[in-house]
């Protein structure tokens, strides 16, 4: 595909932002999400033939954005240089992004990964739980998870962000608050229930993700071993014999509930639990804390940023389930995505995610 120069912007030199691989569920958000973006100047970057590339050559879930008149250009390490990019999303499979993140990198890009290629802390870690090698294991060490509610300081300086995975954003914003205040008895075990739309699953057709197999039915998959539990085991300093985690698939598009079980090391009341998540997130606008009585749900979530989350006490004030809800493709991929490039360029954290 020719390429095709970036629009002409009046007044301040915007942020010149560029993805690779927009065709997938999430690469489609994100770039819906910077279309509307006011700081931003979007660059479309083609790393598979043309044929495969157009973005509306293939049907959409309902909801999805498909504008057109994108500007576009064949990847390569000198377009990063030639377009003054700031910044690239790599929205592809973890394969592709070990072969190109280290060329945008020495481009002089910043990069935001939204596949699992960055996300573990090191190569051996990385072949346990993705069962291939790791090509780029220094800059593994060098990568910042991009959970902006844990990790806000370190993503602003950062040259690679590793966007976290869907499952664990729900699972990490709902655990890490009670374990780093040291309430839970983790030697009674914490369980993840979780359950997500088909398109957590990824554009790419498979027999799981057939309408006659997904359609009125429910079903677990990966039990203990996916894919995603290194990257709360990572993120809450759980061990692995402590943590059991399901995911689950709904036959509906988009969304995740995660249910997590634990037990407190001794008594408390649902006030107390609920000033330490108060306390954790006072500088985060985007986790939204339910009072008593509420419930998160998939409807309220989907297409936001937000994660909710509600607090449910058992009578003998150690029993705790803590309901963790978002939306897979935006707090999960996109929209998260996007809140990681506004801290590291040091913009409003809500710019372009808030309606």
């Amino acid at each position: 595909m020719p390429s095709t120069p970036l629009p002409p912007t009046g007044g301040a030199r915007p942020l010149r932002v560029a993805v690779i691989g927009y065709t997938g569920y999430s690469g489609i958000e994100l770039v819906g999400l910077l279309e509307r973006h006011a700081a931003v100047s979007l660059l479309l970057l083609d790393h598979r033939a043309a044929k495969d590339s157009a973005l509306d050559a293939s049907p959409v879930p309902c909801g999805l954005p498909t504008p057109s008149g994108r500007a576009h250009a064949p990847w390569s390490p000198s377009a990063i240089r030639d377009h003054q990019i700031d910044l690239v999303f790599t929205a592809t499979p973890p394969e592709v992004s070990l072969d190109i993140i280290p060329e945008i990198l020495r481009s002089g890009a910043r990069a935001i990964d939204l596949s699992g290629a960055f996300r573990l802390r090191d190569a051996g870690q990385y072949q346990r739980w993705y069962k291939a090698a790791h090509t780029q294991p220094d800059l593994l060490a060098q990568a910042v998870y991009g959970l902006p509610e844990l990790y806000r300081e370190k993503i602003v300086d950062a040259r690679l962000v590793a966007n976290p995975g869907c499952y664990p954003t729900a699972a990490i914003c709902a655990l890490w608050p009670l374990l780093k205040a040291d309430l839970v008895d983790r030697a009674a075990g914490v369980v993840c229930d979780a359950k997500s739309g088909v398109s957590g699953a990824g554009k790419s057709p498979s027999p799981k993700t057939h309408f006659v197999q997904i359609s009125e039915n429910f079903s677990a998959y990966a039990i203990l071993e996916h894919r995603h539990v290194a990257e709360v085991l990572n993120n809450t300093g759980l061990d692995e014999s402590e943590f059991s985690f399901t995911a689950q698939l709904l036959p509906i598009q988009r969304g995740i509930l995660a249910t997590n079980y634990l037990r407190l090391k001794k008594p408390a009341t649902l006030d107390e639990i609920q000033a330490v998540y108060r306390a954790a997130y006072s500088g985060a606008g985007f986790v939204r804390l339910y009072p008593p009585g509420g419930q998160p749900q998939l409807s309220v979530v989907n297409h936001t940023n937000f994660c909710d989350i509600h607090c449910t006490l058992g009578s003998d004030g150690r029993r705790l389930v803590v309901v963790s809800c978002i939306d897979n493709l935006i707090k999960g991929a996109a929209g998260q995505a996007v809140q990681n490039m506004n801290v590291m360029f040091g913009l409003e954290e809500s710019t372009g995610l808030l309606a």
